[in-house]
């Protein structure tokens, strides 16, 4: 499906909160990333400081992704078969339980590595359940001419959070502890309940096909896709070699730089400015140079971001190389879902997303485990700077091999 370049006006971020249902859940999803990324955060720096390994800093993160392997064609298909509101309440009240169950742990001095782990795997769980349906609400709630601005703004709201959850989630454990910042994540599901619940959707025809059979037509009419085909293969080569910096993030901050939570809460929000910057930026630099160019602009400029970051000699330098690597890393997700939500049907949505979403949920955790794991015996520098090179040269072969592939990225 192919959508034509409109002008600047049209294509304005802001407009998309125009619209009610759009605005309300825009608002609450801010509040609940921020309460996930002070969650995110405080577990990091919680399992750091008590485990002192970057490979138990990478398996809590992964297990935290992990499950969309999975799960994630379930909520996709799940997506497409069901009422979409009725289905994220119950996934998003789950969400809430299960955050305060942490913040009860950590308030009685439980919230050791073996259960902070488990809530996180099932967290994980929940999470790829909801994701596909959450983010097929987008063209249910915007018109078309719409849809790439909100898509930019839902960008831009997760990276502010980005920003915000992990300054805070710091000034919290200093005053108040673990439990604070788990029971702020806990609270923050409450404004994405009630946005949620007032969203009326429109009626989709339900379908007869068995279970089973309606999962593999999807995922087998996505994958025939060029656009998406590249966009699944692009995102798992990400997930593996560029993601898992994300997660490494704690032990970068203590066991290369010295530092804390303080630094891990730097590194985080760094990434999270350069996000937002490159959410506001992405719009015109579409307009202007395309958006095939653009995305490859950012997977090009992804690893040599992280190559940077690794050799950096001070931590003001790899803070700053971070801000780099967030509006690099904001450009290839956001791109390659893009990509993704314009060349779907709308009734292979769900499906098509849980795909997407499989790649990069299988290759995110087992980069973080195996990075972590180099990292360890052989150091987070090298082991960061080889995973970027390796994808500097996965792209460059991929745009010499398959310029087709490539070209797809474009043609939405």
């Amino acid at each position: 499906m192919r959508i034509a370049i409109v002008s600047p006006t049209r294509l304005s971020a802001l407009r998309p909160l125009r619209h009610r249902a759009f605005a309300g859940l825009w608002s609450a999803g801010f509040a609940s990333n921020i309460g996930t990324w002070m969650e995110s955060v405080s577990v990091g720096v919680l399992i750091t400081e008590q485990t002192g390994q970057a490979a138990w800093t990478g398996l809590v993160a992964a297990l935290a992704s992990a499950p969309i392997a999975v799960f994630g064609p379930i909520g996709g298909t799940l997506a497409d078969r069901l009422d979409r509101r009725r289905y994220l309440l119950v996934l998003i009240a789950a969400q809430g339980l299960l955050a305060g169950s942490l913040a009860a742990l950590a308030a009685t001095g439980l919230a050791t590595p073996q259960p902070v782990a488990a809530i996180m795997l099932v967290g994980g769980i929940l999470a790829a359940l909801r994701m596909p349906a959450w983010q097929s609400l987008l063209p249910d709630v915007v018109p078309t001419e719409d849809l790439p601005g909100a898509m930019s703004l839902s960008s831009a709201q997760f990276n502010l959070g980005r920003v915000i959850g992990p300054a805070v989630a710091g000034v919290v454990i200093a005053t108040g502890g673990y439990a604070w910042a788990f029971g702020a994540n806990a609270a923050s599901f409450g404004a994405t309940l009630a946005a949620t619940a007032c969203v009326r959707l429109p009626a989709r025809p339900g379908t007869q096909v068995p279970f089973l059979r309606h999962l593999a037509q999807g995922l087998a009419q996505a994958s025939r896709d060029p656009g998406i085909a590249a966009s699944v293969g692009l995102i798992a080569v990400a997930g593996l070699l560029a993601a898992p910096f994300a997660a490494l993030a704690p032990a970068v901050a203590a066991f290369v730089f010295g530092g804390g939570s303080r630094e891990t809460a730097t590194l985080v929000a760094a990434q999270g400015v350069g996000a937002v910057g490159a959410a506001v930026a992405m719009t015109p630099l579409v307009e202007r140079f395309g958006r095939g160019t653009v995305l490859l602009g950012a997977l090009v400029l992804l690893p040599l971001g992280l190559v940077c970051y690794a050799l950096a000699p001070t931590f003001p330098l790899a803070a700053a190389c971070m801000v780099g690597i967030g509006g690099a890393y904001l450009g290839v997700l956001s791109g390659l879902a893009t990509v993704v939500q314009l060349r779907a049907a709308p009734e292979l949505r769900g499906r098509a997303l849980s795909l997407f979403m499989v790649a990069f949920g299988t290759c995110y955790p087992a980069g973080a485990l195996l990075q972590g794991a180099l990292g360890d015996r052989f150091g987070l520098r090298p082991t960061i700077a080889a995973a970027a090179r390796l994808m500097l040269a996965a792209i460059l072969l991929l745009r010499w091999r398959r310029p087709e592939l490539v070209k797809a990225l474009g043609e939405c």
